[in-house]
């Protein structure tokens, strides 16, 4: 009897490298013409994940799509894929830049309303908060003032449970988050992102971006890998 896992010989075992090189003068030449902040991760990083995790065909997601780097990338490697964006004028912009995607207005936090086909690989960063001095909520797109940490891991941590429902076997998440400096204090967003998801999917194990002039408040950045049959 053939499964999914038959059709994705070695995916399950495929791991990504522990330190990869990032250089700052890409991410800002990558940066959108519409964008207020420079994109999270640069085009080199997705292709080095979709291509160590998926196979052609594969289906490729992206809750928080921002200006698209995830899906474009996923559509030139020849994977397909599909991404949800809360911000109207991002949507426009993916649906340009990557007009084979299907990119879905909407909130991650209600993922499970909007995704339903079995995906390989779910690749993204999610908005960055800091556990000090940041009344605004990432997930409203820093519109509203009920930011709250906890609360912003716990709504992380459900829509991995998400994420986990939708993986085909050998599926992965993997996050891009970093550890952030703010007004004398670092939050360890990448850690506590790790722990929060790792409840609801094993943590595979961490790759170190290693920037050659790190990001303005980084502190560490780093790529977490997650698997349900790890």
């Amino acid at each position: 009897m053939s499964t999914d896992t038959d059709n994705h010989p070695g995916i399950e075992a495929r791991l990504l490298p522990l330190h990869v090189p990032a250089s700052i003068a890409e991410l800002r030449a990558e940066r959108r013409a519409e964008a207020d902040e420079e994109v999270h991760f640069t085009e080199a990083l997705a292709t080095l994940v979709i291509e160590s995790l998926t196979e052609p065909g594969d289906l490729v997601l992206d809750p928080f799509a921002g200006f698209g780097t995830t899906l474009a990338v996923a559509q030139q490697l020849g994977r397909r894929s599909v991404g949800v964006e809360l911000l109207p004028e991002r949507v426009r912009s993916i649906r340009a830049r990557a007009p084979g995607a299907s990119v879905i207005e909407g909130d991650a936090r209600g993922l499970h309303a909007l995704v339903t086909e079995p995906i390989g690989l779910c690749l993204s960063s999610p908005p960055y908060m800091t556990a000090n001095a940041h009344p605004r909520n990432p997930l409203t797109a820093y519109e509203t003032l009920d930011g709250d940490y906890e609360a912003y891991l716990r709504e992380l941590a459900a829509i991995a449970e998400t994420v986990r429902g939708l993986l085909r076997p050998g599926g992965h998440l993997v996050l891009n988050v970093a550890n952030i400096r703010h007004r004398g204090h670092t939050s360890t967003l990448a850690w506590d992102v790790a722990r929060a998801v790792g409840r609801i999917l094993p943590f595979v194990g961490e790759t170190v971006i290693c920037w050659d002039s790190m990001p303005q408040d980084f502190t560490g950045d780093y790529l977490l890998t997650f698997r349900p049959d790890a």
